[in-house]
């Protein structure tokens, strides 16, 4: 846990990350009911943890709910997972309102969406195993659809976080971002031993791994880091700079704001009224995949463009 100086805060505009980042949806919808669980955990001493794993066992919930081919079971697998969401929201803004920040909690926000999906992947899987006529005659190929859907899914979340934290950088510096550093965190693992810190240690050998696969997609991206710190050793990187990229970085967060949750939700309860549960993994596979690619090319040239302009010494 990682409380500052700074005081804590229950005015609702202080519970968002920014109004750059933020979603229309979650600033309408998800937001509000997050803030208004937020304030009630503040009230009774729930920790922002706590309300991450409940949202867990909510939105495996969902995913058991997505099992049967009834649209009443479906709808209330729906409602599970739009108050599992609620429950993903409200935990950050309780955290930024009390200040109880930790990486571990970091860890866990983006663990409760995978066990989310993973079980509603599942559930798809088995239920067109028993109710589609194609796919009971071919059982496995449901089955590869998935793997390489959640293969998918993994990634473009993955990379919607890190640039989103990467523009938060620029916007509100390292107080106000979560971006983090593979070589760090390598040097943290290393420090960490598996007989006295086995839980520590496995969690943030994930995370460490999750990190070096985003800095790996991101080459321009780590050259433009790195020259930043050539450049400006202290870390006080000069408000033109940082203005200048976020200009360019800001048309870019509605992509990343796509492949997070909400549009994805939206494919995912039109092809479970449809009752074709198999088009979630034509919509993550297709529209999602394209959209990530374009994303990581455009993002990349503006690293790339950013670092000669460094080189060249404008800023």
């Amino acid at each position: 846990m990682n409380n500052d100086n700074k005081p804590a805060s229950t005015n609702y505009r202080d519970t968002l990350k920014s109004m750059d980042t933020e979603e229309h949806i979650d600033l309408a919808f998800y937001r509000p009911i997050g803030y208004a669980w937020a304030c009630l955990a503040k009230k009774l001493g729930v920790t922002p943890n706590a309300i991450t794993i409940a949202s867990i066992f909510l939105g495996i919930g969902a995913g058991i709910a997505f099992y049967f081919n009834d649209m009443w079971i479906n709808v209330a697998g729906m409602l599970l997972l739009v108050w599992a969401n609620s429950f993903d929201s409200a935990d950050g803004q309780l955290a930024r309102m009390t200040r109880q920040y930790s990486r571990i909690g970091r860890i866990l926000d983006g663990l409760s969406g995978d066990l989310w999906f993973a079980t509603i992947y599942v559930a798809i899987c088995l239920r067109e195993n028993y109710s589609s006529e194609f796919f009971m005659a071919h059982p496995w190929l449901i089955w590869v659809i998935a793997v390489v859907t959640g293969i998918c899914h993994a990634k473009q979340a993955a990379m919607a976080d890190y640039y989103r934290q990467f523009h938060l950088y620029f916007l509100k510096g390292e107080e106000g971002s979560e971006l983090e550093n593979a070589d760090n965190l390598k040097k943290k693992l290393a420090e960490l031993s598996w007989s006295r810190n086995f839980w520590k240690k496995l969690t943030m050998t994930f995370y460490t791994n999750y990190t070096v696969n985003q800095e790996a997609t991101t080459r321009s991206m780590q050259e433009l880091r790195a020259e930043l710190r050539r450049r400006f050793p202290d870390g006080v990187v000069p408000q033109s700079f940082r203005d200048a990229f976020r200009i360019k970085s800001l048309p870019l967060m509605k992509y990343t704001n796509i492949l997070s949750f909400n549009w994805r939700t939206i494919a995912l309860f039109t092809s479970l009224f449809l009752q074709m549960p198999w088009l979630y993994f034509a919509f993550e596979l297709t529209v999602l995949n394209i959209l990530l690619i374009y994303m990581v090319i455009r993002h990349e040239k503006i690293c790339k463009t950013f670092t000669n302009q460094l080189k060249d010494g404008k800023y």
